[in-house]
């Protein structure tokens, strides 16, 4: 049988719902004709308040380098791991730091002028071009061979509720912001179809079994294996997101409120559920650019889990001198980069549904900040921490770029995809184009 259709035309051949795309949208067998193009992925994830910089950045330069205690939890993925120093945010204009280190981070462009006053300085509204996930997005969705359902997606952990300049990291263009979804179960819904019952989660899989059945009788032994992965990890979700549910709070839940409470404490479930849903729609291709992030800048988050009653940002505001301070900064940094070692490892532990490898040979996971130090306010040595292989970077090394402008960082990864931009976001802060021993 000749499978070289679209994916929605299967379905409707079949007489199948909708639903249905996202278990066939990966299947190698369903695949445009020609040589497929080999999948690139990108994934940002954003913690705020700056580091420690002497339990953060590596001492060495070169392969030979040793984690800090801020990055240990990423001492399995070593030899997958780059570690950049030397990238700097140069962008000024209005606003204060915390607003220009969030609102310029992932556009290298000023903001516009508004009314959020910031700590001092001038207001400032919204950013005045696209963010790098975007221009990205946009270069593939141009392509059949690499266009997704979403694009992009945009997840969040405790993301405040109301808009400014200090929640956004993500532009679609000048003076558009783009929320992230910091609702686990809303990002479920929106990549497997909304929840029927808000009460008790109904499972996707069981109104899909017909249809999945038929789909099985179609395709061939291979693309069965990566549909039956599938389905197995969608399957696994479900009864997590059950589990958490009904897990006792030690107190009454509001009817009205359903899943883990949106609430400080329950930021590491929520996070872990959101890495999972991330896994999930990289192996059903939902997408292949995803940003992740963590509350805001000035970020308060408390983290009573690893016995830190202080908010975070009062936190970073401590001087040196504070060793009591600067210790519990360490270990927050070094909570973070568990988050992203655990993204890492379930990359690695997910084939791809092609057999070549896993989804962390083709994926790119960019761990970054608004600020390089939290109680200096300082752009400069703005962390960017690399981990995974799939945009051809030469990886396992610790390097150091003196004060280049972040704008270069932002084309690199572009080129990266075979974006082969010359600017991006102020040109003032391109020349020079691209870093240099990258690949």
């Amino acid at each position: 049988m000749n499978y070289h259709k679209s994916r929605r035309a299967f379905l409707k051949d079949l007489g199948l719902c909708a639903s249905a795309l996202p278990f066939v949208a990966n299947l190698p067998g369903l695949a445009l004709p020609g040589k497929p193009l080999k999948k690139q992925r990108l994934v940002i994830l954003f913690s705020p308040d700056g580091v420690v910089p002497n339990t953060f950045w590596p001492d060495q330069v070169g392969p030979n380098f040793e984690f800090k205690p801020s990055l240990k939890p990423l001492e399995p993925f070593k030899d997958r791991t780059l570690v950049i120093r030397g990238v700097s945010d140069k962008v000024r204009g209005d606003g204060d730091n915390h607003m220009r280190g969030i609102g310029c981070l992932l556009t290298g462009i000023e903001l516009f002028p508004g009314n959020v006053q910031g700590g001092g300085d001038t207001p400032a509204g919204w950013s005045s071009g696209n963010s790098i996930d975007q221009e990205i997005k946009a270069f593939l969705q141009k392509n059949p061979a690499t266009r997704t359902r979403f694009g992009s997606l945009e997840f969040g952990v405790m993301v405040p509720d109301h808009a400014d300049t200090w929640t956004r990291m993500c532009y679609s263009g000048p003076n558009k912001p783009i929320a992230p979804i910091d609702d686990p179960y809303q990002m479920f819904g929106k990549l497997y179809g909304q929840a029927k019952d808000q009460e008790m989660l109904k499972s996707v899989l069981d109104d899909l079994r017909g249809d999945l059945a038929k789909i099985r009788s179609q395709v061939g032994a291979e693309d069965r294996k990566i549909l039956d992965e599938h389905t197995s990890l969608v399957r696994e979700m479900e009864q997590d997101i059950r589990a958490a549910r009904t897990t006792d709070l030690g107190h009454a839940v509001p009817v009205v409120e359903p899943g883990v409470r949106r609430e400080n404490d329950n930021i590491p479930k929520i996070s872990k559920l959101q890495i999972d849903l991330l896994v999930s729609s990289f192996l059903s291709d939902a997408s292949r650019i995803a940003t992740f992030q963590f509350t805001n800048s000035v970020g308060d988050a408390r983290m009573t889990w690893l016995g830190i009653q202080e908010g975070q940002h009062g936190l970073s505001h401590e001087p040196d001198s504070n060793a009591t301070a600067q210790e519990k900064l360490t270990r927050i940094n070094e909570w973070y980069c568990t988050q992203v070692a655990y993204l890492a490892k379930r990359l690695s532990e997910t084939a791809e549904p092609d057999g070549q490898g896993t989804l962390l040979d083709n994926t790119l996971i960019v761990w970054t900040n608004e600020l390089g130090q939290g109680n200096t306010h300082t752009l400069e040595d703005i962390p960017f921490v690399c981990v995974g292989n799939g945009l051809g970077f030469k990886m396992g090394r610790s390097l150091n770029f003196g004060h280049v402008p972040h704008n270069r960082l932002l084309m690199s990864i572009a080129h990266g995809f075979g974006h082969r931009i010359d600017r991006f976001g102020n040109p003032d802060y391109c020349a020079g184009g691209v870093l240099p021993n990258l690949t």
